[in-house]
């Protein structure tokens, strides 16, 4: 058993496994902000081996932590040669599908490619082992573990009786079924019940929770079957109808959670309630929203209204946060000695007492949990009441395959800018528009015939349906089986004339056209890419965000449209990008690399 090393955290979109999505299983991976960086840094050559972590973002800090202790270590002592662990981020999903891929890691620099692996949960080394081959994970051990819980502006907590009153799951849910939304809980001004979760294909917490959710409604704490699984799918479902969008990450949600708190909006008309780690809400609660790696001299700012833990009266899971050596072809034995060492370090009294000092808890309870584990961050060391064991390996398999089908719906319509820079190339022998296309492509096989779907392009001197400088590829439909047919238009793109870069009113028309047909069931969207700057709206930005931020307010609305902007290359306005993601309540990503642009849009494609 040995963890996998990690290096300091990066915005780089690494390589993830290309292609179209999470529910499509290999074929899906996405780094998001959880990728490894591109960057050579502290891999350079310090005469050690270098023993690579790969591990989710949360744990990054802390493996840098007990990686210097491990350096001090009598098990360090024990080695024939000294080793450094160097731990890089990467997904517990991402890293399951690439292993599960075969060949080697998607990663061109092999120092990056990791011998060890720390996913959040044994869940995904037993996919693993199922999927591909057992000796692949070699023997995970847990080293630390930290809870699923429901993480609740405390305002909003307060106004559903917590401290003094237990709040399950089935609480939640009947606060999504109910048409009155908060006001049933005496708060009409906060509008409807919304929670945030993550993908189950590329996050644990995402996948605990629907796991959670099948043990409340089968009334079990122990001994969950497949076919309690199938008999949850209803409550399940309407547990769905309350998710504002899905995302790879709570990071990602958190980190609007938290700029919404910090410029006085509160938060209250974004989310109401996040499945989470307890880890991740001692992070947000510090001032660290998207647990990244903090730097050196870093100034972390907490926010005004902290999130506290709902521990649920049902039960919750615990992520277990393995540690194994990887039974990799590029593994070597003095690589394997090492690893193995710093696991069995990791089991000891001195790495026990580092863990909560960053938010997760020691195996060994005798150990103290120190001044985090309070309430003034939130949490109650001693929840929660109930733990739920994991599930056998089918009954995982059954909940993800259930979510693919009663997860909500969307509609949601790709903005691609076609204008003159898209011409210029991106190195690899594609121009940018190719990229784009072969991007907005690869998402096709995520949406379900049932989900709606349409595309439009933005370029000068062109008219169509949709308005002028405006391309109507597909109106915003359900899909049906034009998957392909859509494939074929999106393609048609590189024909089509190229010139200006009316970006913003392009979004405007765009949100025009999404706000008339926006439904509450559904997740309603734009997918904005844009490679330049604005030079030829008659909308300025400042009049943008007053248009498109007008139904984000206190209470939110029913059916808000959330722009999900992707910064593609370095001439994009990125500034003017991120003011839009916020001004919605969606989120930004960077493809400043454009050769990652397909990658890029299967992360941003995991939200729907």
């Amino acid at each position: 058993m040995a963890p996998v090393p990690r290096r300091t955290a990066a915005r780089l979109p690494l390589a993830l496994a290309l292609v179209t999505v999470v529910s499509i299983g290999l074929s899906a991976c996405t780094f998001g902000d959880d990728r490894p960086s591109a960057d050579g840094g502290d891999f350079a050559d310090d005469g050690c081996t270098s023993v690579v972590i790969a591990t989710s973002s949360e744990k990054v800090n802390m493996l840098d932590a007990l990686a210097k202790a491990f350096k001090e270590s009598p098990e360090h002592e024990g080695l024939a040669e000294c080793a450094t662990v160097r731990p890089i981020n990467v997904s517990s999903g991402d890293a399951t599908r690439f292993l599960t891929a075969g060949g080697g890691w998607p990663d061109d620099d092999t120092r990056r490619w990791p011998s060890m692996w720390s996913p959040a949960s044994t869940v995904w080394t037993e996919r693993v082992a199922a999927a591909a081959n057992p000796a692949l994970v070699g023997e995970p051990v847990s080293f630390t573990h930290t809870p699923v819980v429901f993480g609740m502006p405390e305002t909003m907590a307060k106004a559903l009786g917590w401290p003094d009153q237990p709040i399950g799951i089935a609480d939640l849910e009947r606060l999504c079924a109910d048409p009155a939304g908060w006001a049933s809980a005496g708060k009409p001004i906060w509008g409807s019940f919304k929670i945030s979760k993550t993908n189950p294909n590329t996050s644990t917490t995402g996948l605990s929770a629907i796991l959670m959710q099948s043990y409340e409604a089968s009334g079990k704490t122990a001994d969950l079957t497949a076919d309690d699984v199938a008999a949850a799918a209803d409550f399940s479902r309407v547990f769905e109808e309350c998710v504002i969008h899905y995302g790879d990450t709570t990071g990602k949600v958190l980190n609007t959670l938290y700029e919404e708190t910090q410029h006085g909006a509160g938060g209250s008309g974004y989310v109401s309630a996040v499945a989470l780690e307890e880890t991740s809400l001692l992070n947000y609660n510090q001032g660290n929203p998207d647990s990244h790696t903090v730097e050196p001299g870093e100034t972390l700012t907490p926010p005004k209204e902290k999130l506290v833990a709902i521990y649920p009266s049902g039960g919750s899971m615990w992520s277990d946060n393995p540690v194994t050596v990887l039974g990799a072809d590029w593994v070597t034995d003095v690589q394997r000695t090492a690893g193995l060492a710093f696991a069995e370090f990791l089991q000891t009294d001195a790495a026990q007492r580092i863990l909560p000092e960053y938010g997760f808890r020691p195996l060994d309870p005798s150990v103290p949990l120190g001044d985090l584990f309070t309430a003034a961050y939130g949490v109650d060391p001693a929840g929660p009441a109930i733990t739920l064991p994991r599930p056998a390996v089918d009954v995982v398999s059954t909940a993800i395959d259930q979510w693919t089908q009663i997860r909500k719906p969307s509609s949601v319509l790709e903005l691609i800018d076609i204008s003159g820079s898209m011409d210029d190339p991106i190195g690899d022998g594609r121009s940018k528009l190719d990229g784009a296309i072969e991007g907005a492509r690869a998402t096709l096989d995520h949406f379900r015939s049932t989900d709606e779907v349409g595309v439009w392009a933005f370029t000068t001197d062109v008219e169509s349906a949709a308005g002028r400088n405006l391309i109507d590829l597909r109106d915003v439909t359900p899909l049906g089986s034009d998957a392909e047919a859509l494939g074929t238009s999106i393609e048609d793109l590189r024909y089509a004339t190229r010139q200006g870069t009316p970006l913003y009113d392009a979004i405007a028309a765009a949100h025009r056209e999404m706000s008339a047909r926006a439904e509450p069931g559904r997740i309603n969207a734009i997918v904005v890419l844009s490679d330049g700057q604005d030079t030829d709206s008659s909308t300025s930005i400042d009049s943008l965000i007053a248009k498109i931020g007008a139904s984000n307010g206190e209470g939110g609305g029913d059916a808000p449209v959330r722009i999900f902007p992707i910064a593609y290359g370095e001439g994009a306005d990125i500034g003017a990008l991120q003011r839009i993601a916020e001004a919605t309540g969606g989120q930004w990503f960077d493809a400043t690399d454009p050769a990652k642009i397909d990658l890029v849009f299967a992360s941003v494609i995991n939200n729907f």
